[in-house]
């Protein structure tokens, strides 16, 4: 691990391990007072439940605001659902954009939280889990439990609930589909989660969806795809984000459609159950608390794919930032002030096949597509232009041992270079630099985009320190501007 400790949101902001009633109240009254004003920039940070009702809420809930003295604050919403309270109806605390403070940690607790909304222990248990981590179980248990109030089951449970949420309301799916698709072992199973989450039956459940949603759900079939909205803290400008993906995209995985402020990103999936097509829209829907959302279709072939799938597309697009936190270090920049004026919320992406960017910006996009052409699985049914999924390492070293996108390609496949959610990034960018014909400004490219690490720049003396903890955030507002060159 890194020197260098990201420094996390101010204490107030987070659930730490606390000595002291006097600290721990003080900690707890200012997540209050964000209590009292509504103030949605917490939305995920932290929840508060309400012992006299039961119910636990995100800090932006326009219901009325309880007393002190029976408010608790949770880490995340399945300590909350832990502790025996049952989701809010009206401000869904479970559907908020994840924590950005271990969305961006390089420790076990954030490769963790990454390596669960990924769906490993869904698909492999906790020992999986501990496996991919390099710690017992027992060990993982006890960190995931001692700083966000839950362990690693509880987690991926509380993940399982969203889910089945979002089918239930979005498709006309049967209730027992559903129960598989989202990750439970059985029918049972699924009915006491959703009773204990929501205090409501599944049926009960998908007849509570909004209007919009429930009309949504008469064409939503896995034929016709699953619509999402994917919610985003603060402002989002999506043009730049949309630039990026237009400029780098590959013909035959992916494709950008229609005129600036209205373009659709499609591109095609390789998933653990199965294969997807996912569209996204470029026009941000904006809530009356400062957030919003990208309008999503997914077509999946495996609807377990559907968490999966959804991780990765808030990845690409860099869903879960903190851009209050990101904007206000960088904007007290006299170089950076005007360019974060000028585009608050800019995100820095990243990407839905960490295999697939390492590849990428190492061939070029040229060498990227003839790739595609020669070496992708062709889909079974072809969407338009999309026809093939991005060739697997195993298959590019086999076809092409020679050179550094084969000696790449071997080292993804054989595990020497881990890029998944769970991957160390120094670790990782050590394995990066040992392959032959890789240098350090593609390593730098892999660290920011796939291993969404927020404080990497490419190796260049005109790239402070004093921009840290967002180094990566720093140099895509230089980008934008067009004060930084693409190829620098």
């Amino acid at each position: 691990m890194s020197d260098f400790r990201q420094p996390g949101p101010p204490d107030w902001r987070r659930l730490d391990s606390v000595t002291g009633t006097a600290q721990r109240t003080a900690h707890e009254d200012s997540r209050y007072e964000a209590v009292r004003s509504r103030d949605a920039r917490f939305d995920g940070a932290f929840f508060f439940a309400v012992r006299t009702t039961g119910i636990y809420c995100r800090p932006s809930c326009p219901a009325v605001t309880p007393n002190r003295r029976n408010v608790r604050f949770f880490a995340t919403a399945a300590a909350a659902q832990g502790s025996g309270f049952r989701a809010c109806r009206r401000c869904r605390p479970d559907a908020v954009p994840g924590s950005a403070d271990w969305n961006v940690r390089a420790d076990v607790v954030g490769r963790a939280m990454r390596l669960i909304g990924d769906g490993v222990v869904d698909r492999e248990g906790v020992a999986g889990l501990a496996v991919r981590l390099g710690y017992s179980a027992r060990q993982v248990q006890r960190q995931l439990t001692a700083e966000l109030g839950a362990g690693p089951v509880a987690l991926a449970r509380a993940q399982r609930a969203h889910t089945a949420r979002v089918l239930l309301q979005t498709t006309g799916l049967p209730v027992t589909e559903i129960a598989f698709a989202s990750g439970f072992a059985s029918v049972r199973q699924f009915n006491d989660t959703i009773r204990a989450v929501y205090a409501a039956t599944p049926s009960d459940v998908r007849a509570a969806a909004p209007a919009a949603d429930r009309a949504a759900s008469r064409t939503a079939t896995p034929s016709a795809g699953v619509p999402l909205r994917l919610a985003h803290r603060g402002p989002y400008q999506a043009g730049p984000v949309f630039n990026l993906l237009q400029r780098e995209a590959v013909a035959g995985v992916e494709e950008v459609s229609g005129p600036p402020g209205r373009r659709r990103y499609r591109r095609t999936l390789r998933l653990p159950y199965g294969t997807g097509i996912v569209a996204v829209e470029e026009r941000t829907r904006v809530q009356g608390n400062g957030g919003g959302w990208l309008d999503a279709r997914l077509h999946l072939t495996d609807l377990r794919d559907l968490t999966t799938s959804v991780q990765r597309l808030r990845r690409l697009f860099d869903l879960d930032a903190d851009p209050y936190a990101v904007d206000e270090r960088l904007g007290a920049d006299p170089r950076l002030a005007p360019l974060v004026a000028a585009r608050p919320g800019l995100r820095s992406p990243g990407t839905a096949d960490p295999d697939e960017l390492a590849v990428r910006a190492l061939a070029g996009r040229a060498a990227a597509e003839r790739l595609v052409q020669r070496y992708g699985k062709a889909l079974d049914a072809p969407c338009g232009t999309l026809t093939h999924l991005f060739p697997e390492p195993a298959v590019l070293a086999a076809a092409e041992p020679d050179g550094p996108v084969g000696a790449l390609a071997a080292a993804l496949a054989d595990g020497t270079v881990r890029l998944d959610p769970g991957a160390d990034r120094d670790d990782a960018e050590r394995a990066l630099l040992a392959v032959p014909g890789l240098d350090a400004r593609t390593a730098a490219v892999v660290r920011t985009r796939a291993l969404g690490d927020p404080d990497t720049a490419p190796p260049d003396p005109t790239v402070p320190d004093s921009w840290r903890p967002w180094r990566s955030y720093a140099v895509n507002h230089l980008r934008a501007a067009g004060d930084w060159e693409q190829d620098r």
